[in-house]
This record gives C-alpha cells, sequence and structure tokens, in this order.
C-alpha cells in the first residue's frame, strides 16, 4: 500500500530521529550519481546495472553494494530490503539515454532501452519511495514515454519538476546540457542553484603531469592518451584552442570536411580552450577526431583520466583494479555516460534541503 503525503508527514512526527535518507541508485553505471548523492549525505544502499564493468570501479568508490541485473527484470521484493531502517526511500537513476539522444535519430520504440524509463515508473509504483530523482539528456522530454512517466508519479500522488540545466551551472568544468527531474510526496520541489563562476578546463587538470600521445603516466595508468597517426599529428599541431578544422590548410581536412554534407560540422578535430569549460565529454572523448576533444596545448587528445576529472569525478576514483588492462573504449564509455558528480552532489543537496524544509533537519549517514 502507498503512503500518502499526510502519513508520510504523521510518520516522521512520531519519529523525529529517524531522518536518514536512503537511496537505491538504478542503472548505475560507475558510481557519478551514487558518488554524488553520498557526498550531499545521502546513504546510497544499493546500485544496479546491466553491465559487469560497472561493478568494480561502482563498489570500490562508494559505499553501496552492487547489483548486476537488468531493471527490466527487477522487482521491487529484491529492493525493499535494502530500505529497511530509513527515514525516507529515495529512488534515484538515469535510464541509459543513447535511444534519445539527438545522435541517434534513428533510435526508437524498437529499441529494447527506450522502454527502461518504464521500468523504473514500475519500480517507483512498486517500491513506494517518497522521493524519485532521474536525469537524462534533454531531447527525453520532448518524447511520448517521458509525458507517460510523469503521468504517471503524479497520479501516485508525487509532485514533480523538471527542468534542462547546464551542468556547468553546478561545478562541472563541461558544458553538459541534461534533463533533471525530482520528484516528492513531501511536496513541490527543486533544483537549488547557488552562485558561482563555471569551474575551466585549466583548473580541473592543468597540475596534471604532461604526457605524449601514446603514453601512459607512470604514477597513474588511467592518465593515458591515444596514439596519434602521423596525420593527425600534423593536424593538431595546427590546431589551435576554441579552433576548427576550419583553419587547416587544405591538405590536412578529412575529404569527408570537404563535402558539402562534412562542412556543417566543425566541431570535431579541435582543442579545448584552457579558461573555458570543456565540451560535452562523450563516449568517445578519449579520441582527437570525435570532437573537440584536443588537450589546449599538449599535442594528443585528452587522457581518460582527464575526461573522468572534467566528469567532477574525484582524481582518485578507481576505474579498474591495479594491474589489471585498460581498454580505452569500455572506460571511456562508462565516463562518458556517467552522471558528472558534482550535478549528482547539487541534487542530493537539493533533496536534503527539501526533507529539511518539510520535516526538520535529518539524520545524516555517517
Amino acid at each position: 500500500m502507498r503512503s500518502t503525503p499526510s502519513e508520510i508527514s504523521k510518520r516522521f512526527k512520531r519519529s523525529p530521529r529517524n531522518r536518514i535518507i536512503a537511496a537505491i541508485d538504478l542503472f548505475c553505471g560507475v558510481g557519478g550519481l551514487t558518488k554524488g548523492l553520498e557526498k550531499a549525505g545521502i546513504e546510497v544502499r544499493l546500485g544496479v546495472d546491466i553491465d559487469p564493468a560497472c561493478a568494480y570501479p561502482y563498489e570500490a568508490n562508494n559505499e553501496a553494494a552492487f547489483l548486476l541485473q537488468s531493471v527490466a527484470d527487477l522487482n521491487a521484493t529484491k529492493l525493499h530490503a535494502n530500505m529497511k531502517g530509513a527515514g525516507f526511500k529515495l529512488l534515484a537513476g538515469c535510464a541509459p539515454c543513447q535511444p534519445f539522444s539527438t545522435y541517434h535519430q534513428k533510435s526508437g520504440p524498437s529499441d529494447e532501452r527506450w522502454h527502461l524509463l518504464g521500468h523504473f515508473g514500475r519500480l517507483a509504483k512498486e517500491l513506494d519511495p517518497d522521493i524519485i530523482t532521474m536525469e537524462n539528456v534533454p531531447n527525453l522530454a520532448k518524447q511520448s514515454v517521458f509525458k507517460k512517466f510523469v503521468s504517471e508519479l503524479e497520479a501516485l500522488d508525487f509532485n514533480v519538476a523538471y527542468e534542462v540545466v547546464n551542468c556547468a551551472e553546478f561545478g562541472v568544468p563541461q558544458q553538459r546540457q541534461r534533463l533533471v527531474l525530482l520528484a516528492s510526496k513531501l511536496g513541490p520541489i527543486s533544483l537549488l542553484r547557488t552562485k558561482s563562476k563555471p569551474k575551466t578546463v585549466r583548473k580541473a587538470i592543468e597540475g596534471l603531469p604532461a604526457i605524449e600521445a601514446g603514453e601512459v603516466c607512470e604514477t597513474d595508468p588511467l592518465h593515458q592518451a591515444s596514439e596519434l597517426s602521423d596525420l593527425n599529428m600534423r593536424r593538431i599541431r595546427a590546431s589551435t584552442p576554441g579552433g576548427t578544422w576550419r583553419d587547416w590548410k587544405k591538405e590536412l581536412v578529412a575529404d569527408c570536411h570537404k563535402r558539402p554534407t562534412g562542412k556543417t560540422y566543425p566541431s570535431v578535430y579541435g582543442r579545448m580552450e584552457w579558461d573555458e569549460p570543456a565540451p560535452t565529454i562523450t563516449t568517445q572523448y578519449f579520441g582527437f577526431g570525435n570532437g573537440r576533444f584536443g588537450h589546449p596545448e599538449q599535442d594528443r587528445a585528452i587522457s581518460l583520466r582527464e575526461g573522468a576529472i572534467l566528469q567532477s569525478f574525484p582524481k582518485s576514483y578507481k576505474f579498474v583494479k591495479s594491474g589489471d588492462p585498460i581498454y580505452c573504449k569500455t572506460i571511456g564509455r562508462l565516463i562518458g555516460n556517467a552522471v558528472p558528480v558534482k550535478l549528482a552532489e547539487a541534487i542530493g543537496k537539493s533533496i536534503v534541503a527539501h526533507v529539511e524544509m518539510h520535516t526538520g533537519s535529518q539524520k545524516r549517514a555517517a
């Protein structure tokens, strides 16, 4: 039986000391959302993902346990035990965004990932949480599956709010537009803002050891850069921060960009600017030709570690076991798909403030 807002209010008046917010993170990936929620004082109990590559980084960097399972096959019976003793139940997650991304225009209901948001809604009904948060690409808000999701939450007595934000507003050194949804049975809820200057690429990564293309840093194996062909080395040396391939000599321009259809794609083969936030970090960010992912100064693409830092992961975040091989495509995908930690922390702080406003100060997890 689901709780009504009045029942929730009475529950916490009877138990003024019980203010722990316990969370389950669906589609948890390597733990960007979990880490941010933990930093805000929320006790994440469990992360769920279908990708086995996420298990080690998730558990090595966070307090929560990891469950290797598809959310489509999950039911609330497994989840209820993880909420034992919680004052408030938070269901969080970021369903795979690829079906809704503008980079995957051919995706649609035939893509099985399209329906995972529906399973998020199903679990919201089964688990009966007090608060829900979800992060995804802006284009999702235009889709019928999202409108249905919102309607289902409202039918469950949630106050729902959502907006598209730029992650740079929240201390992420990156221009990244994301859709953030917050829903609560306690009352209206919104994402809090603080006035601060955007963090720049310089402030984020300038202090890392210099490395060359194809080199691995001796002190941090994740600080490694992809090799460059002779042609791409000439191209990056001809590139300036903030510039494009349109600035190159004709013999350096790729054939595909010489065609009329290619001239509309200037944001590849470019360098980042030191004193601006980075462009959106994608799953292919470790490749110079995949976007404006050239280092501002060194003749190489940014390293795996630099991409993680630009996603606001702590510099010490572990992605592979010590001594294990590092596969750029795998780690790049995991980092590029992650919820930026600083955005997640802002979401978590908004939830904590919301709980405090409606019920008094919460008891934060140790």
